[in-house]
């Protein structure tokens, strides 16, 4: 598996990691859990070293899974997880708060420590801006976190240019982590030059476009009643229709190129930076071997200009959150 520093922290992973939020919620059936560890093991031997997880995801269970699957790989896998989340105050059972207190996050972090069973958190993000609670002060407890040898790296998750600066000057920042594929390509503008002004790497989560850019999708696929993308407006009938179009660029250059539509757009993504890690995620072992065959893709010059200039003539239709979550994002 080729490998990847994220920016100029030093911080080496594959280049392509593993989101395992599906794994334990989001997307209809949670998986047997045993069969969630044998696909993690099995990626650490297929070269993946870079794992994404979160206290929010479950709650607490996907952090459980990631610790009791990666164990034995200690000191060879480096594992992502994050703060920031709180349960709701009117329902405990939805995790639908930000809470960036600097003791709050001191409390998951020591939290997160135990559930995946490791003495210090490789990379620890802020999962979203608490506009509560100065970037600064975020920035100085994670910092405090880094002396006290319980995380290594810092990472900010859907935030702007300006809140990496404000981070970045007072604890380095290794990576940020932003929803980016071929049909949600917003960080390219303000946030990438600033990323690659201050060495940060990126990480892009939902590169396969939550599934619809694999080509298995269309205006009449449906979803378990408990699986989110129920409730995002690119998900519906009518914008799954009318983004098709997408997804007849990227198969005619499967075909082209002898790949599958997910290798085309996981190829697309590494030949964007070469400090992007995308981290598709999956609950199928032969998903984690085909997406690993997007590393053996290079497209020219060329190539890469005909793709742009196609996709650029192709308007995305529907936001990717709903309003209300939408605020969560930093613009």
């Amino acid at each position: 598996m080729e490998k990847r520093k994220l920016g100029n922290s030093g911080l080496v992973v594959s280049a392509l990691g593993l989101g395992c939020m599906g794994m334990s919620s989001s997307y209809g059936t949670v998986p047997d859990k045993k069969e969630m560890i044998t696909l993690i093991r099995k990626a650490v031997e297929q070269g993946i070293t870079f794992f994404d997880t979160a206290e929010v995801y479950g709650p607490f269970v996907n952090e459980e899974l990631i610790g009791e699957a990666l164990a034995p790989f200690k000191g060879e896998v480096v594992i992502a997880t994050k703060f920031g989340f709180a349960p709701s105050q009117s329902d405990p059972s939805i995790w639908s708060e930000l809470n960036s207190h600097p003791k709050h996050i001191k409390e998951v972090a020591e939290a997160s420590l135990k559930r995946l069973k490791v003495d210090c958190i490789d990379l620890f993000y802020q999962h979203r801006v608490d506009l509560t609670i100065p970037i600064e002060d975020v920035a100085e407890t994670v910092r405090d976190l880094i002396q006290e040898g319980k995380v290594k790296h810092f990472g900010l998750s859907e935030t702007n240019a300006n809140t990496v600066r404000k981070a970045h000057a007072i604890q380095s920042v290794t990576a940020i982590q932003s929803e980016y594929s071929l049909w949600t390509r917003q960080p390219e503008s303000e946030l990438f030059p600033t990323l690659e002004e201050l060495g940060i790497g990126f990480v892009p989560f939902s590169p396969l476009g939550r599934g619809f850019l694999t080509g298995t999708m269309n205006e009449n696929t449906k979803f378990e009643s408990n699986d989110f993308r129920n409730t995002l407006p690119r998900f519906t009938q009518a914008a799954l229709k009318a983004n098709q179009s997408l997804v007849d660029l990227i198969g005619k250059l499967a075909i082209k190129n002898n790949a599958t539509p997910a290798q085309i757009a996981l190829a697309w993504l590494l030949s964007q930076k070469p400090w992007i890690v995308p981290i598709p995620g999956t609950t199928k072992i032969n998903r984690v071997t085909e997406n690993n065959g997007a590393l053996a893709i290079v497209f020219s010059e060329d190539e890469l200009k005909e793709i742009e200039i196609s996709a650029s003539e192709i308007k995305i239709i529907g936001d990717r959150y709903p309003e209300d979550f939408m605020k969560m994002s930093e613009k």
